[in-house]
């Protein structure tokens, strides 16, 4: 009875079929002939294994190694041409077989199927084709190959355009059987004529007759071929909307099984797709083999961007037909915005998908959350093309550049959406996600719901709608939910400003915000109250004008100058806010002073050429305060007063003062290190009227003692620390006590000198300082020692910018209204802040300012550097994504930006990667020496 049992198990017991994966790497009639026979034929049995051997992505990518892939293209590289030939052949022959797709079956028809199945081939029976399974290895196999084909190319593409995109001449078979060489029906005259001429006179004597010159023969007509790399294209497309493989077979119409209908409901559709697993994860392996094939581009150095762009994403965004552009937009589009409805119900399909930590007890990637951040993915590779001809063209009329359906197809349509409705399906669905997102990161339960992976490629979108899109712009900034995801975008740059990887997504943020504040419609909402949640150590945040100085404050301040590439956009954003500030609280004024304290600090404005423009958005926020809400923010304009000196030292500021009171506190804290003071109340400070060191010189203390400098020094000392604008996070009491009215300041100033001033103390300044240089070269010494990056600050520099500062507000402020306060908190004793913010509520001084310059909002402006750099960016995450569980792109050289390995991190329990990792895939990454390390992309 056991007589037809085999002989012999395959091991392991041939449930699996793993023997003959385990001979691939090895066998020579494996990968290895790839590369020791040369010239196989296409028609050859050798090629049949690469679509019948895998059966999951993981097989493929833990089978074939880039090391084998790269010897096959230098020792025999005709047979990788003749490779990717016969793959995109099988993939078009594959579309048109009538047993394509094989039938989806359920779960349990599944797991009785694969039983049989293994009992046939253990019994040597033969098994059903699974045409599915073909596609999806031709697929996995192309996204394998084609980025080491890259890399190889490197900048000489002339390999990929004899294979991919060189066009066959043939016969035009169609053209010639509509003419006709030979018709079938001819009336011949000459003939006829001919022969009657010679019945007359067949008595007359013979003579030879001429030849008759003959016709050229018509050149027979040709037609070209599609390119490989078109028919390529031409089958992705269609698989995209291929029902039985990514759509549902019930929408198929009649015999045809590509169906061009978009993937959900949103834009152009109101009715979504039946919808199951297998479906989504086919359209994660299609977007992922087109998202490797415009990949093309990061193996080029950012210099030759846009003279080298790619062939393939160039044909992709002007070659493809209207029509199917819109369905692929639309059905990316729609699967990213309704990601935040759908995601707990898809992935498990009940109540469990909304407990606490159902990500730890569910393992395994859901795949329609991969299929989002596939969506997203490529909507921002898309939208963000702008290389060779693809660049938009600019318009003379107003000087503005916009993509056209010649230069950009995906662009040009994105920027035409108009309706109502679907600005609205949009918005809630970028607002969705990032309000999820974020109540996964305060949830009161730590790690209880696991984060989306497609926050970052959310933002990028919504910048590149923005910026694409006027009209949605102008929707989002009237609609209630402009101030709700603007502060979701800044409060998740709070949450990950500290990790580096995250620098380049802050940046992009801090883009964001200053151009939406360029905007009149989004500084009239930063006085209503604020929706979003607040950090629990943000006091007296109210309304979305307090939120945004907090979140730049945080930014600027607790990054210790690691994101000193932002702060110029983010102070802008507060320029551009000011005049629309209202009722700023108690310590969103503070934040405004010590934001402008410490960019101040003589350390900070001259360690780089690029910081006192900073000093410069700062006094601008202050003069549009006072000038446009000065009663509705007298909180900051008491500060203002509090810390007049600040304001009165940058009036006479030169370079000689700013080293000395950078020598100062560098004495001071020596000073205090050679005591040994444990004294922890003192923190290094200074007191003011302690004398100089006895080694400085009597003119150096004479002009010391004129310029009387006399500002707190723990200020100084904080920066000094760190070389940035480090603030401590400790709230200062806001009301301390005004500086004596003997003070420079405190008597009441003419208006005629009131104009004087500046120019006074600038000049008096500007003697002293110059002679203590000729006089004492070691200060020259701590100028060269204070700049950065080979910068040394000179007294001609210092001029140029300190004098274009714009004080004079702040200065008129100070000397009509100091004195004025001073007696007022001298003469009350109780409620004394209370009674100075009446006053300064009522108190009208717009005769004695100068008049207030218009409003100009500086909005970011793209160059060919920051294309660059947000291309870099987008990559550089969809290389990171990439990583794991595959590492589509690992050992391969990208150029476009710097790829930084880390050391592998321990395997945790709740890895959640066994649903994709599977079979001999699974094993032998699991036993490999060669483990993919994490990858960040340096991109700040």
């Amino acid at each position: 009875m056991f007589s037809k049992l085999p002989q012999r198990f395959t091991a392991p017991f041939g449930l699996l079929g793993d023997e003959a994966k385990l001979a691939f790497p090895s066998q020579p009639s494996g990968i290895a002939k790839l590369w020791q026979v040369r010239n196989i034929s296409e028609r050859d049995s050798y090629w049949e294994q690469y679509f019948v051997l895998f059966d999951s992505a993981s097989d493929v990518f833990s089978l074939i190694t880039p090391h084998q892939i790269r010897r096959a293209l230098l020792e025999a590289p005709e047979n990788v041409a003749t490779l990717v030939r016969v793959v995109c052949n099988r993939l078009s022959n594959l579309l048109t077989d009538h047993t394509f797709p094989s039938p989806t079956p359920t779960a349990t028809s599944a797991t009785v199927a694969a039983f049989a199945s293994t009992i046939r081939k253990a019994g040597g029976g033969s098994s059903e084709r699974n045409t599915t399974k073909e596609v999806l290895n031709c697929l996995r196999i192309l996204q394998r190959f084609l980025p080491v084909i890259f890399d190889v190319q490197g900048e000489s593409n002339a390999f990929e355009i004899e294979l991919m995109w060189k066009s066959e001449e043939v016969d035009d078979l169609e053209e010639q059987e509509s003419t006709g060489a030979a018709p079938q029906f001819v009336i011949d005259d000459d003939d006829d004529d001919d022969s009657d001429e010679d019945e007359a006179d067949e008595d007359a004597p013979k003579t030879p007759a001429a030849p008759k010159p003959q016709a050229p023969k018509p050149a027979k007509p040709k037609k070209k071929l599609p390119s490989l790399g078109e028919r390529l294209f031409n089958n992705l497309i269609d698989l995209m909307f291929c029902c039985g493989f990514t759509l549902s077979p019930k929408i198929q119409v009649d015999h045809h099984k590509v169906n061009y209908v978009i993937w959900e409901k949103g834009i152009g559709s109101t009715s979504d797709a039946a919808y199951a697993s297998v479906y989504d994860s086919n359209k994660v392996e299609v977007l992922r083999l087109l998202l490797v094939i415009l990949s093309r581009q990061i193996y080029v150095p950012p210099a030759s961007l846009f003279t080298k762009p790619s062939l393939y994403t160039l044909h992709f965004i002007q070659k493809v037909p209207r029509r199917d552009v819109l369905t692929i937009l639309c059905s990316l589009l729609n699967t990213a915005m309704n990601a935040s409805e759908s995601a707990s119900e898809i992935s498990i399909g009940s109540m469990a998908g909304k407990l606490p930590y159902n990500h730890l007890v569910f393992k395994g990637e859901d795949p329609h959350v991969k299929l989002v951040g596939m969506c997203l993915q490529l909507l921002s590779v898309l939208l963000d093309f702008q290389s060779g001809t693809a660049k938009d063209l600019g318009s003379q009329e107003n000087g503005t550049s916009a993509p056209t359906m010649k230069t950009n197809a995906f662009r040009y349509f994105l920027m035409k959406l108009h309706r109502t409705q679907d600005f609205e399906f949009v918005l809630n669905g970028i607002n969705g996600i990032m309000m999820q997102q974020m109540s996964s990161m305060n949830n009161l339960l730590p790690g209880a719901r696991k984060p989306y992976p497609y926050v970052h490629e959310t933002i990028i979108f919504f910048w590149k709608l923005l910026e694409l899109n006027k009209k949605f712009q102008t929707y989002f900034l009237e609609s209630d939910k402009c101030m709700e995801l603007a502060g979701y975008l800044l409060y998740y740059c709070v949450e990950v400003k500290d990790k580096p990887h995250q620098h380049g997504l802050c940046r992009a943020i801090s883009y964001i915000i200053q151009s939406l504040s360029a905007e009149p419609a989004f500084g009239a909402k930063l006085g209503d109250p604020l929706k979003n949640p607040v950090p629990t150590t943000w006091n007296g945040v109210v309304t979305g004008g307090d939120f945004l100085v907090h979140a730049i404050y945080s930014i600027v301040a607790t990054t210790s100058g690691t994101l000193s590439s932002l702060y110029p956009a983010l102070i802008i954003a507060l320029s551009n806010s000011a005049p629309y500030l209202k009722n700023l609280s108690v310590t969103a004024s503070a934040r405004l002073i010590q934001l402008f304290t410490s960019f101040a600090n003589p350390l900070f404005l001259l360690a780089d050429e690029g910081h006192p423009r900073l000093l410069f958005f700062m006094l601008e926020v202050f003069n549009s305060v006072i000038h446009n809400h000065m009663n509705e923010n007298p909180t900051l304009i008491l500060d203002i007063l509090t810390s007049h000196k600040i304001f009165e030292d940058l009036a006479k500021f030169t370079l000689a003062s700013g080293l000395r009171e950078i020598r100062r506190v560098q004495q001071a804290k020596e000073e205090l290190a050679n005591r040994g003071s444990p004294n922890n109340d003192s923190k290094g400070k200074r007191p003011m009227n302690e004398p100089e060191p006895a080694d400085a010189s009597a003119e150096k203390a004479k002009l010391l003692q004129n310029e009387s400098w006399n500002r707190a020094s723990s200020l100084e000392e904080a920066a000094h620390s760190s070389g940035s604008p480090t603030i401590g996070m400790e709230d200062e009491s806001v009301y301390r006590a005004l500086m004596s009215p003997s003070g420079e300041m405190s008597s009441p100033v003419s208006e005629k000198a009131r104009g004087k001033m500046r120019e006074r103390s600038r000049r008096s300044s500007d003697v002293d300082g110059l002679g203590l240089l000729g006089r004492n070269g070691s200060l020259e010494g701590l100028a060269a020692s204070v700049g950065r990056n080979g910068f040394v600050a000179t007294q001609e520099w210092v001029t140029s910018w300190q004098q274009g500062l714009p004080l004079d507000t702040v200065l008129v402020l100070i000397s009509d209204l100091l004195s004025k306060v001073q007696e007022l908190q001298n003469s009350r004793k109780v409620n004394s802040a209370t009674a100075i913010r009446d006053f300064l509520s009522n108190i009208s001084i717009k005769n004695a300012l100068p008049p207030p310059s218009p409003i100009a909002a500086r909005q970011f402006t793209w160059t060919d550097a920051s294309i660059v750099w947000l291309t870099s960016l987008i990559w550089g995450e969809i290389y990171v994504r990439g990583m794991s569980p595959l590492g589509i792109w690992n050992g391969t050289n990208i150029k476009l930006f710097h790829v930084k390995h880390s050391q592998t991190q321990p395997r945790q329990i709740t890895e959640t990667v066994t649903n994709v990792v599977g079979g001999i895939g699974g094993f032998l990454r699991r036993t490999s020496d060669t483990n993919v390390a994490q990858a960040r992309a340096r991109l700040g």
